[in-house]
């Protein structure tokens, strides 16, 4: 009897140590995290369900700032290491700001160029017209049509645009830049959209207000010459717009700008921020400043934490993936997104819980032989491994305060 039940215990033992349904678990390199039964949150962990059949918002990319007229351009290194994917952090998006005066259209080109170069798409932004076109903080109602022919020369200038936003933050009143009500903005994009020389983002408001979106939405000529709409989540989090007919991008936001790009907790902190954008359906997400001592980058040319976490989003969900159905938050502290391009899957998993986490997963729609796996942790940088599947069920450990990207083949 005792030789019967101690048969049974160490087959239980070995069920409960499995990663997979279907074959042995794959290991954490160096950082070997443990198995399913050492993870304290085993008792509330549920699986994550993917369904690739059932399409979602496009992606359009992850993205960062370089603003010439507040900081230096950025390096040739720091450039390679901001949009290269195989050496940097695979950014997609660079926004920059359109100059008031058109002497100093040029000195934008050269990070526009490499940033093209890797792939990426450009958004510029004006904070302001030129003072000529100015009404005290307000553009000018009979500037419109010399303020459209600004924004098409910086066009020109730079070599084309993917797109162009008139206005920044229009209804943060103490910014000291241009104001607009969204009927205002509405007004000028209405009458001159066409004319700026690239297709027009806005009306890109402080906090995302819906209120402002939908005003400047319902003027139906702005809302026709309107590629995406654009805004920033100061003061606010992340939320479904509905049914606005439009992408929806996310083009402005730090966390905080009072400590290092490096502190693990921020970092963690951004990573829930971007699964948060793109899980209420959002295309695309773009830092505050490129380089900076909180930013991806620091002053020293250094990838910094914030860096990796962002790469472990924009290395492997590129321009053109789709999101895809998926259980955002299946267990306690862990949260997944996934994206399909073609028969390949990418899920990108947040784990905030401070021990080793066991996650199951099943996946419907795609075939999959297994996958590469990329984690972050407050002590790795993008390490890798790979590990196979067998049928459409499998589990992985995640290490503690950690981010995990899984990529098919």
């Amino acid at each position: 009897m005792k030789k019967k039940l101690l048969q049974i215990a160490t087959a239980i033992l070995l069920l409960a140590t499995g990663c997979s349904k279907n074959q042995p678990q794959p290991e954490f390199t160096r950082e070997n995290i443990g198995n399913k039964q050492q993870s304290t949150n085993a008792a509330i962990l549920a699986t994550a369900t993917i369904d690739a059949n059932t399409v979602q918002q496009k992606i359009q990319g992850f993205g960062g700032a370089s603003i010439l007229t507040w900081i230096a351009d950025l390096t040739s290194d720091q450039r390679t290491k901001a949009f290269s994917t195989s050496s940097g952090i695979g950014l997609s998006i660079l926004r920059v700001m359109v100059p008031t005066n058109s002497s100093s259209f040029a000195a934008e080109k050269p990070t526009i160029d490499v940033a093209k170069s890797f792939g990426a798409k450009v958004i510029a932004q004006a904070w302001n017209a030129p003072p000529s076109m100015m009404n005290g903080v307000h553009l000018n109602t009979a500037s419109y049509a010399a303020y459209a022919a600004h924004l098409k020369a910086y066009n020109t200038a730079v070599g084309g645009v993917y797109a162009i936003s008139p206005f920044n933050e229009p209804n943060y009143s103490p910014s000291g830049w241009m104001e607009g009500t969204a009927t205002e903005v509405a007004n000028f994009v209405a009458a001159q959209g066409s004319n700026c020389g690239a297709p027009i983002a806005g009306p890109e408001p402080l906090n995302m207000g819906q209120t402002f979106i939908n005003t400047y939405l319902a003027n139906t000529a702005a809302k026709s010459k309107t590629s995406f709409v654009s805004g920033h989540i100061y003061g606010a989090p992340p939320y479904n717009l509905g049914n606005i007919g439009k992408e929806v991008w996310m083009t402005e936001h730090y966390t905080n700008s009072s400590i290092s790009g490096n502190d693990w907790g921020n970092a963690m902190n951004a990573a829930k921020e971007i699964h948060d954008c793109m899980n209420v359906g959002w295309s695309a997400y773009v830092w505050w400043y490129i380089r900076r001592s909180y930013g991806p980058i620091d002053e020293s040319s250094n990838i910094t934490k914030l860096g990796y976490v962002l790469a472990q989003y924009a290395r492997y969900v590129r321009p053109g993936y789709t999101k895809i159905s998926c259980t955002s938050n299946p267990s306690s502290g862990v949260y997944v997104t996934a994206y399909k391009s073609g028969t390949k899957l990418v899920m990108v998993i947040v784990n905030q819980n401070s021990t080793a986490t066991y996650q199951d997963f099943n996946f419907s729609g795609v075939n999959v032989a297994g996958f590469n796996r990329y984690f972050t942790t407050s002590s790795a940088n993008l390490s890798t491994n790979s590990f196979a599947v067998t049928g459409s069920s499998f589990g992985v450990n995640l290490a503690p305060s950690s981010v995990t990207t899984l990529v098919s083949y």
